[in-house]
């Protein structure tokens, strides 16, 4: 006689996966409105942060009169700029969301990722002004050919990350089709590395890949903040501004890795309860291996436009 919750499984596993199937449409839902609405967005992005910048120049210049008087001004406004700064469009929040919503993770990992993220961006700004401008003395053009070519370099750690879950998720696709050769057959030879091993092996690297796409490429409000206060003989208030840039960027992309994350943990549970093993586990790993697909032909895109790009300092795809 079969228990109760055996009977409430559905005949058809497929349709047991409907909170699967609502989770991917939520994704592809935001993912066309995304789209839709992507000029409206790129153009109201840069108009709020010409204003951020314009807010900026002033209260650096307050520091330079009354650091005692206009420094916390500073710091605080810095905070909110790298809070409203990470909510606009940026290649970061692309990889973020991706992986947490395409691959299972625990909660704390997930806000490290995104702290440690939001501090290698800031501090990359910080050494790649530091030592362009105080150390090797060089001019502002060979600066922004640096942060071009840490933002390519971006991009390209994005294709690899892409390449990287979709081979943690081949492999489980392949298991999961092929189950009738199990890891361990009985012949001695091992067909197929377990789930323990694909995570043991690939989880830190794949964890320091995101952490790279993201952070590699330097705050590009952070740059112009440390210029101007190069400018005006107050660098170290630049560095610390450009510290509270990264700790409300880290807010931000915290506050969207908690929503993501809760998002697809209810899915999982709403899954788990509806349609058996095996079913769930080859939905999960596809959709693993769509994000894979989609981080390479997210970073390809994005490597291919920064060719051809103006690097004018007012580049809303850096978040």
């Amino acid at each position: 006689m079969r228990s109760g919750k055996a009977s409430q499984t559905p005949a058809n596993p497929w349709l047991g996966l409907w909170p699967f199937w609502l989770f991917l449409l939520m994704l592809l839902g935001a993912l066309g409105w995304i789209s839709l609405h992507w000029p409206q967005i790129m153009t109201q992005s840069i108009e709020w942060q010409r204003r951020l910048h314009q807010q900026m120049a002033q209260l650096m210049q307050q520091v330079q009169l009354d650091p005692g008087r206009y420094g916390g001004a500073l710091l605080l406004f810095s905070l909110t700029y790298g809070i409203l700064h990470a909510v606009g469009p940026g290649h970061g929040k692309v990889v973020i969301t991706t992986y947490l919503a395409t691959h299972p993770s625990r909660l704390k990992l997930s806000l490290g990722m995104t702290l440690a993220a939001s501090l290698l961006q800031g501090a990359m700004a910080i050494v790649l002004v530091t030592l362009a401008l105080w150390v090797l003395r060089l001019s502002s053009g060979w600066l922004r050919l640096g942060e071009m070519w840490l933002e390519r370099g971006g991009y390209l750690l994005m294709v690899l990350l892409g390449m990287l879950l979709c081979r943690r998720a081949g492999l489980r696709l392949w298991r999961t089709v092929r189950h009738r050769h199990p890891p361990g057959c009985g012949c001695g030879h091992h067909h197929l590395p377990a789930d323990d091993a694909l995570r043991a092996a690939d989880g830190r690297r794949t964890r320091l890949a995101v952490v790279l796409a993201m952070g590699v490429r330097p705050c590009s409000g952070a740059v112009l903040v440390l210029l101007f206060a190069k400018l005006l003989g107050v660098y170290l208030w630049g560095v610390l501004s450009a510290l509270a840039m990264a700790a409300g960027t880290s807010l931000t992309l915290a506050l969207i890795s908690m929503l993501v994350f809760f998002g697809r943990r209810y899915a999982e549970n709403l899954t788990r309860r509806h349609t058996n093993g095996a079913a769930r586990a080859l939905a999960w790993v596809v959709l693993s291996l769509a994000g894979g697909v989609l981080l390479i032909v997210a970073g390809a895109l994005l490597y291919g436009g920064a060719q051809h790009a103006v690097t004018s300092g007012l580049r809303p795809f850096s978040h």
